[in-house]
């Protein structure tokens, strides 16, 4: 029986995995984040009311679900904060149901800065960070000079490190950006401040995960972006800065490869992204634009409009590959409704050679020309179908194709922004 889901997106982010995971979160025991931070929206629709949820699992609002924030996560106090009053203003009961390892790092105001001052030095050639200082605070992790979730609770050794640490940075915003420098005090005033705010949150998260799996607990696990954002195995250098693959279950949550018993991979019936970087599928047209209107495709975290284009089934085949897919969820179906005509990327040209995998060099990307397959669109509306069997005969056949293109079987199939507006073929459950 399945007791361990994963939860992730497929393409360049923002695929839908905050609504699915929200959905089968009502059937688990336990749902993980296991890397990001705040530059990652989940947003979920219930009977009409919207959340958006950026640190906290998507399970928060379904009452009997632990939810655990797991190493792999830097987390903003600051943030985490505010979203958990946001929630309890709601009447959501989120600090008996939360765990925070004390392994996360801490993202702190000079990440934020640095962020900043470095996206507007590249001009032209930003990456399209969000700006929330995800980057910087992994950073000081890998450098072993980061703040961790532990140190706010030892006062001491965090002025310690903290002094270190702003030393350094302070240096590079003044000597490099122009800018000027955090006041010690301040910093450290206020980490211990809102630190003081989760001190009873503090969760031995693998030890945790273990314990449920030990006693037959079934336990979700809650990516964040998607796999072309991976810092290894995305469109690099335009990607996040945490692995977004199957791999950084284990990594950012302290389990072991045995512990997932089933991978679903989020993609939507076209291809959307947002800020810098390649997109061999881009639509520069009217149908592009009627794609971005009908599917609302604006950032949940920092409003900023999506690039929207065609499937990219060559993106989804390595994608269905590097993560060890049980099955797709395809999500916004009925974005697509109308269309007369809709094309899947099925091939690159890459120098006048066709290609039916990803360029291993970084820079072929920005060279590479998409190959297309047409598929009659349908004209009736998906918008709120739960039976597979009442889609229009094209939509089946769309569906059925990218089951060929892409490399998995689809189980789930979203037919509106509702947590109750799904097909499911197959629950990852069963």
């Amino acid at each position: 029986m399945t007791k361990s889901i994963v939860v992730l997106g497929t393409q360049w982010g923002d695929e839908g995995k905050g609504k699915i995971v929200d959905l089968l979160a009502r059937d688990m025991d336990a749902v993980v984040r296991f890397q990001g931070g705040h530059n990652a929206g989940h947003t979920l629709v219930i009977d009409g009311h919207k959340t958006v949820l950026h640190l906290i699992p998507s399970g928060i609002l379904n009452q009997d679900a632990q939810c655990l924030i797991g190493n792999g996560v830097v987390v903003s106090l600051e943030a985490l904060k505010a979203e958990t009053e946001s929630l309890e203003s709601k009447g959501v009961n989120v600090r008996s149901r939360l765990g925070i390892s004390p392994a996360c790092p801490i993202i702190m105001p000079y990440h934020e800065l640095l962020d900043h001052a470095r996206e507007k030095a590249k001009g032209d050639k930003a990456i399209g960070t969000t700006g929330r200082g995800i980057g910087p605070a992994y950073e000081d992790k890998v450098s072993r000079r980061g703040i961790r979730f532990s140190d706010l609770y030892n006062p001491g050794l965090l002025a310690e490190k903290l002094e270190e640490t702003l030393d350094f940075h302070n240096f590079v915003l003044e000597k490099y950006f122009d800018m000027q420098g955090l006041v010690f005090d301040r910093v450290l005033d206020d980490a211990l401040q809102l630190g003081a705010c989760f001190s009873d949150l503090v969760t031995d998260v693998s030890g945790e995960l273990h314990r449920l799996r030990s006693e037959g607990k079934r336990i979700l696990y809650e990516g964040a972006q998607g796999s072309l954002l991976d810092i290894d195995h995305g469109t690099y250098p335009f990607v996040t800065s945490s692995n977004t693959t199957i791999g950084a279950v284990c990594t950012g949550a302290g389990v072991g490869p045995d512990a997932i018993d089933y991978v679903l991979g989020i993609t939507k019936a076209y291809t959307t992204r947002v800020g810098s970087g390649p997109f061999p599928t881009e639509l520069f047209d009217d149908i592009g634009a009627g794609i971005a209107k009908r599917g609302d495709e604006f950032g949940a975290t920092t409003g900023r409009p999506r690039r929207c284009g065609w499937l990219d089934a060559v993106a989804l085949r390595r994608a269905a590959h590097t993560n060890g897919l049980s099955g797709f969820c395809v999500t916004k179906l009925d974005v697509l409704d109308g269309v007369e005509t809709i094309k899947v990327g099925v091939a690159y040209r890459l120098n006048g050679e066709l290609i039916d995998v990803p360029p291993q060099n970084p820079e072929a990307w920005d060279h590479l020309e998409a190959v297309y397959e047409s598929f009659p669109g349908w004209q009736d509306s998906t918008r709120g179908i739960t039976q597979y069997d009442d889609l229009p005969a094209n939509a089946k056949a769309y569906i059925a194709a990218m089951e060929s293109l892409c490399g998995a079987p689809v189980h789930m199939i979203s037919t509106g922004p509702d947590r109750k507006e799904n097909i499911i073929l197959k629950h990852p459950l069963d």
